[in-house]
């Protein structure tokens, strides 16, 4: 399975890149279109702002979007899971790519402290193949201030964090998957994850 990487200028891609090679994937990082047309599955990560993520994004969009269209797998990770969003509010409203149906949101104003940063447990609603293995409860790694509100269609997993949010979504024909939290620095319940999906969704 030959995974590319996008590199929209916004990520941690090195990150991702060692877990996936830990796995065993072969992996590329490229912003080139022809390279992510060729690719098995793609990587959508995200460090950031929204507005920012989606003016770098803008000239791969297209091909992407013709990617999942044609049933290629895409994971979306933190910020990369939010740009699979119809739109986001923060710094204004500002479109995402609308993969699957949702607007990204703050958390609202409560004792908590934002960002949501640290280790939380997943609330898990939907059996998935990336979730092969992986207990209701188990512990994964977030940092974010806004999330995902969507469909209870599209959730796969929640948490909890003075209020329910999604951590993980998918679109309706489960090729696309997004999850808040990062995989790569959820030791290995983040690791069995990444294993699942290029076990499960390759060719």
């Amino acid at each position: 399975m030959k995974l590319i990487i996008i590199d929209y200028g916004l990520g941690n891609l090195r990150s991702i890149e060692k877990a996936l090679q830990y796995v065993g994937a072969e992996v590329e990082i490229s912003n080139d279109p022809s390279a992510i047309d060729r690719a098995d599955a793609l990587i959508l990560p995200g460090v950031g702002a929204f507005r920012d993520a989606m003016m770098h994004f803008a000239t791969l969009e297209r091909v992407v979007k013709d990617a999942v269209d044609e049933g290629k797998p895409l994971l979306g990770i933190c910020l990369g899971m939010q740009m699979l969003a119809s739109e986001s509010e923060e710094g204004g409203l500002h479109k995402g790519i609308d993969i699957i149906p949702g607007r990204v949101v703050r958390f609202p104003a409560s004792e908590l402290k934002v960002p949501h940063m640290g280790w939380n447990s997943l609330i898990i609603r939907k059996n998935i193949p990336m979730l092969n293995g992986i207990e209701d409860g188990s512990f994964v790694y977030f940092v974010h201030s806004y999330h995902v509100s969507t469909d209870t269609e599209y959730e796969v997993a929640m948490c909890d964090y003075g209020m329910e949010f999604p951590a993980m979504i998918t679109n309706e024909a489960g090729n696309v998957i997004g999850t808040q939290f990062h995989p790569e620095k959820s030791g290995a319940t983040g690791l069995r994850m990444l294993r699942n999906f290029v076990e499960s969704y390759g060719p």
